[in-house]
This record gives C-alpha cells, structure tokens and sequence, in this order.
C-alpha cells in the first residue's frame, strides 16, 4: 500500500494532494432493560483524497485501494472546475513534513476478545442495576471499540501510520416512584486503551444506580442567582461547549460578533484561570499523535493568565490568520474532510483546596456531572446531573432539576477560585460539528467556583 500511495501522489496533477486511508475493527454491544438491543462486530476499509487546484478544494471517498489513481484524478477535477467558481481561494499554512510511524501496545487488544465475551460482561452489569431495586425501571448500557489504523500521506512529503485504539462504556439506570418521579443515574466513560479498561466497573454500574434512587428523594432546586462550585466534570463540559468551539477559527469566521469579542491579549477572566486545549495525553480517549492532516499535535493555551492568548487552528485557517496551524484538523471518519476540532480541553488546576471554596457561601449551589445542554454563541445552558445545596459553608442536601445558564464571557469573569484538583477524562459518547459525530474528546477542570450564577428550577 505504501508504493501504491506514493505513486498515486507523484500522479496527481494537483497543487496539493493528500490521501488518508483507514482499516476499521469495531464491535458494539448495547442493552436497554430486558432487551439485547445491539450486538455487531464490522471492519472496514475506506479512505478520502483531497486535491487544491487554484485555492479550489476537490474531494473523492472511495471504498477499495484498486480506485486510487481513479479517485485523485477525480479529486483533482473536481478541484479545478470548484476553482474557477469559488469566491474565495484556500491555501495552507506551511507545515514540516514528517515520516512517522505510530503503534500502540494494548494490556487486551479488543479485537482479540470474542464478541461473546464482551456481551456477557455488559449483560452482568445491566443486571446488576436492573436487579439493585425494583423502583429501577430502565436501564441502558452500551459497550464500543474501535481499532483504527490511519494511513496519512500527501504531496509534500508527510507519510504517517498511526494506530487508534477506542474503548467506551456507558451505565445508566433510571428510577421511578408514582406517576412522575423519574430520574436517570449515569456513568460514562471513554479510553485510549484496551478491553482491560471495561473489566471490573460494576462499582459504576451501582453507583448509577444508586444515584437514580437518590435522587427520586432529593427536592427540586429553587430557582435563582447562586455562587456555584462545578465539579470537574461539569468545568471540563463548561469550557468545552461554551468557550471551546467559539475558538475553532474555522467557526469564528463565520461570526463577525466573535471576532470583535475575541481579541487576542483581552482579559476574560481572573489572572489564575488558564484554558488548555492540549494535543496529546497518552492514554486519553481521543488522543494521538498527529491530526487528520499529519500535522503534530500540540499544546494550546486559549487563555493564558486570564488572558485570550490563541484560537484552534487547521492548515487552511492558519493561512487565513497567518500563524501556525495547531494540529486541531480532526475528521470523524474517512468520509469527512478534516475541520478544526478540539482535543483535550480543561481548565487547568489552580490552588484553592475544596474546603477553601466551600468557606464564605452562606447558601450555594454544588453543581456535579452533565447531562448535556445547549449553546448558542456564547448563551449557554447546562443541566447538572445531580447538585447539592452548600449551606454555610458545608455540603447540604442532595438537590435535582439543576439548570444552568447564562453567559461565557460573563461567566469566565466571575470566577472567584480555581481549586488544585484536576481531573481529565473522556466520556462514551463525543463532540459533534457540522454533521461529523460523535468524535472521541476529552474534557476537565478541577473545582471551579463561580458568582452569579443564574440556576433555573421550582419558583422561591
């Protein structure tokens, strides 16, 4: 395969030619109650040429390696007749070339697992939540892997082999008593790593479970203004959704408000607060060593002593800005052209210990985990997973029902601590953009306590 794709790339009669090639093994085993609702195991080879011809871009998908010189010869035709219609012209930062090869050694490669064996372990775990209590009424657990191995070449002289391994893991548990009382316990997880990780979870799968009980007795926050404590899961959720993608650049041309808003070196929080998105931490779902456009992944500092410090960049969108590209070109899969995607983004950890925060909230909010939300330009809404009343000054009562809005930048200045606890992780389930979903990411924050925090729930 290797001469074959050096071949078709001296072929090519583009400006800039570029061939990513994937070998896919994946298996998916889910249950929701009773029921086996999922259970597959699939490969499949499949890859995506892009030509530049003229600033014009020109993109051919195909399914079979005999197509190849066919399929860049396509590209770049496509790419010619897109050239001499396109208001504005692409081109591409510079980027050194790399010759790479990446492979990965796993404690259980999944592959080497048999599709029995992985049902009967997420069958043990639905169990145990659906037999924990009979006020459980649902439940959904599903187990993914994916191996991938992505070949990466193009024109300039970048040939890259890297091996992708994903295994994820979702425990859900819902509780009913009477007629409207429902509530959801959930752990998510995602890893970069073999079928070992999975093992050895039934911890979560009753800690979902038990979670979803509590909370049919926990009563319904009261609605209003609050200083709020995010556990690192909902600040890693935070950052990401709210603050994260409003600095992908390639987002940011489309908002001409964003770009008046984002300015490089203004203020946008305490000097403490630092915002990371960082290329790679082995053994992190999501994590590998060079971007969908062969491109080394790096450290990015979003804000940096309080300050707006970078934007999130692909080749095409460093050119537009001229600066460096940040290795953030992310595809979802080999049908899709690289757009400018996060990695691991966090808040990194400040100094204040859990007990420093807690001090000086007379009534508070204790906000933990995320069951998604909603953000439009920088208005956000999030729903907590499940929240405690902080009550002078120490953790009070479960609460539910817990939403939060309000807004980033607004947010980010009111920021009162950032504590030292740090915690990075990945979920099950992924980042989604322009119909590319779901793509592995990871997320964190330590502690972060905020003022003014508008909470919606019951009326006071």
């Amino acid at each position: 395969m290797h001469e074959q794709i050096l071949r078709a790339l001296e072929r090519s009669r583009a400006d800039y030619t570029e061939i990513r090639i994937e070998r896919e093994w994946r298996t998916e085993v889910a249950y929701r109650k009773n029921n086996l609702e999922n259970l597959e195991s699939s490969s499949e080879l499949g890859g995506i040429v892009r030509c530049l011809v003229g600033g014009g871009w020109g993109i051919a998908v195909f399914n079979s390696l005999d197509d190849l010189d066919k399929r860049v010869e396509d590209a770049y035709r496509i790419a010619r007749a897109v050239s001499s219609k396109a208001p504005e012209k692409a081109a591409l930062a510079p980027a050194q070339a790399v010759q790479d090869e990446v492979r990965v050694t796993l404690k259980k490669d999944p592959r080497s697992v048999s599709l029995r064996h992985k049902q009967e372990l997420l069958q043990k775990y639905n169990e145990l939540m659906l037999k924990y209590s009979d006020k459980i009424v649902s439940t959904n657990a599903r187990y993914t892997d994916s191996f991938k191995e992505v070949t990466y070449a193009n024109s300039e002289g970048t040939f890259i082999v890297e091996e992708r391994p994903d295994v994820t893991l979702l425990l859900s548990a819902t509780a009913r008593e009477g007629e409207k009382n429902i509530q959801t316990g959930a752990e998510s997880h995602g890893w970069l790593a073999g079928f070992e990780a999975v093992e050895n979870q039934e911890e979560k799968a009753l800690k979902a479970t038990q979670r979803a009980l509590d909370l049919l007795h926990a009563k319904p926050v009261t609605a209003g203004v609050y200083t709020v404590i995010l556990d690192p899961d909902l600040a890693g959720v935070f950052i990401h959704e709210a603050f994260g993608h409003l600095c992908e650049a390639d987002f940011l041309f489309k908002n001409p408000r964003l770009q008046e808003v984002l300015q490089i070196g203004r203020p946008f929080g305490v000097k403490e607060l630092n915002v990371v998105d960082d290329g790679y931490l082995p053994g992190l779902r999501g994590n590998f060593k060079y971007d969908d456009e062969g491109t080394p992944r790096q450290k990015v500092y979003l804000i940096k002593n309080g300050v707006l410090n970078s934007f999130l960049h692909s080749r095409e969108t460093a050119a537009k800005m001229g600066t460096a590209p940040t290795g953030n070109a992310r595809a979802v899969n080999y049908q899709f052209e690289p757009i400018v995607r996060m990695r691991n983004t966090y808040i990194e950890a400040g100094s204040a210990t859990f007990e420093q925060m807690l001090k000086g909230i007379d009534y508070g909010i204790y906000a933990c985990g995320s069951f998604g939300g909603q953000t439009m330009i920088e208005q956000f809404t999030f729903r907590a997973m499940y929240a405690y009343e902080i009550v002078r000054g120490q953790v009070g009562e479960l609460v539910r029902d817990v939403v939060l809005t309000g807004n980033v930048f607004e947010t980010l200045k009111n920021i009162e601590m950032i504590g030292n606890d740090l915690v990075i992780k990945g979920t099950s389930g992924g980042c989604g953009k322009d119909g590319q979903f779901p793509l592995p990411v990871t997320t964190g924050g330590p502690h972060v306590r905020v003022r003014n925090v508008t909470i919606g729930g019951k009326a006071a």
